[in-house]
């Protein structure tokens, strides 16, 4: 009977340390899946970091471009307005007179088209 009862014994205490190591490995499992995901998270966050630069560099590089391009017509808006302006000032006189000649003086004529009725 006391073999028998040690052969239980020796069964209880190898499935104990089977169930220790089971559980060892799972501890181990779960820390390292833990550590894992850590890397993940941080190697996805460097590839953003990465890739938001990239944007900024290029969207920089696009509207440093089109900023050129606004001061350019800003620019050549502005020359346009000065000359239209100084034109305007040559010539406003001049052309008030034209405009007041042309309604003032009225030479009456016949139509060449009017008959005379007899």
């Amino acid at each position: 009977m006391t073999s028998q009862s040690q052969g239980i014994q020796q069964l209880l205490q190898a499935e104990k340390r089977a169930k220790d190591k089971l559980e060892e490995a799972k501890k181990r499992k779960e820390k390292r899946r833990k550590q894992a995901k850590e890397e993940a998270i941080a190697e996805i966050d460097h590839y953003r970091l990465q890739r938001e630069k990239e944007f900024r560099n290029k969207q920089t590089n696009v509207m440093g471009s089109q900023g050129n391009f606004s001061a350019k017509i800003e620019e050549q808006t502005t020359e346009t307005v000065r000359n239209l302006t100084s034109s305007y000032h040559k010539n406003v006189e001049s052309m008030m007179k034209k405009l007041l000649s042309t309604i003032c003086d009225i030479n009456p004529e016949v139509h060449p088209n009017f008959r005379h009725a007899v």
